[in-house]
């Protein structure tokens, strides 16, 4: 099939769907963070395609319904505090993807999401654009962020996801950002290696996604060992879900980064490839 253009609208489709975990925002000033030669080698080594546009969802954007934004630039929203100046400098100036939202929006409407709906001025929180400014540099791909529901559950948001599976026949990259685990502040640091507690949920989690079985981890409180530890509040797992669903109905999962900070919080990031 062609389209208007002479593309052939193969040419275009993604099969892929990402998972990140998009860490701590001082990786955007530290050389030695791990994360950071996994998002600055991800047109090399993990995804070379180039996108139509970007659909990310963070765990740093949490409504009552769910929301995506609809902006013709998007804003860099600087949400942390108490971090070295210069990173408070950085921009990210993606265009954003308007015709992209109401699309999303009116999928989610047919799909029995009836509460969707679009943000006309929100920009990009870091869990968009830190990993998004070391992954495509020249910001000149057109972005536009989902946001999650953490008063609601994995299912809901698995749900979420295959209603917008059809996009990527689009061009369209959906990417989750969150965490694979992401504990509270307070949660102990554990400084020989990593955290028995933290390992243990990381083996289910990654278990599970190896062997397709995402019932398992979207009914996760009555599957995983240690998930209140883990995930004390669910917003930066919800991304996980999203992207579970959008993957389809049959997909190939694998690992593409592990690593840990302060042995409890990690790095985990999956790419899920459909049939």
């Amino acid at each position: 099939m062609k389209m208007m253009n002479g593309e052939d609208a193969t040419d275009q489709m993604i099969k892929e769907s990402f998972f990140i975990t998009h860490g701590n925002p001082i990786l955007t000033v530290e050389d030695t963070h791990p994360l950071r030669p996994f998002f600055e080698t991800w047109r090399e080594k993990i995804f070379s395609k180039k996108p139509k546009a970007i659909l990310i969802i963070s765990g740093h954007w949490e409504t009552v319904k769910p929301t995506v934004n609809a902006v013709h630039i998007n804003d860099t929203i600087h949400d942390f505090d108490d971090y070295p100046a210069a990173m408070y400098q950085f921009k990210y100036p993606a265009p954003g993807a308007p015709e992209l939202a109401r699309k999303v929006e009116e999928i989610l409407k047919k799909s029995g999401f009836e509460t969707a709906e679009t943000d006309e001025k929100r920009g990009l929180d870091h869990g968009a654009w830190v990993p998004l400014m070391l992954m495509y540099p020249e910001a000149d791909i057109p972005v536009c962020q989902l946001s999650v529901q953490p008063h609601l559950d994995g299912t809901y948001h698995y749900n979420l996801g295959r209603a917008l599976a059809p996009l990527k026949n689009d061009g369209v990259l959906i990417i989750g950002s969150g965490s694979a685990t992401h504990p509270l502040d307070e949660t102990p640091h554990y400084f020989d290696g990593v955290a028995p507690w933290a390992a243990a949920f990381d083996s289910w989690l990654r278990k599970a996604l190896i062997n397709g079985r995402f019932e398992e981890v979207n009914i996760y409180e009555t599957k995983a060992p240690n998930w209140k530890l883990a995930h004390p509040f669910p917003e930066h797992f919800y991304p996980l879900h999203v992207v579970l669903g959008a993957a389809g109905e049959k997909w190939k999962a694998e690992l593409i980064h592990s690593s840990w900070d302060h042995g409890t919080l990690c790095h985990g990031s999956y790419k899920f490839t459909s049939a």
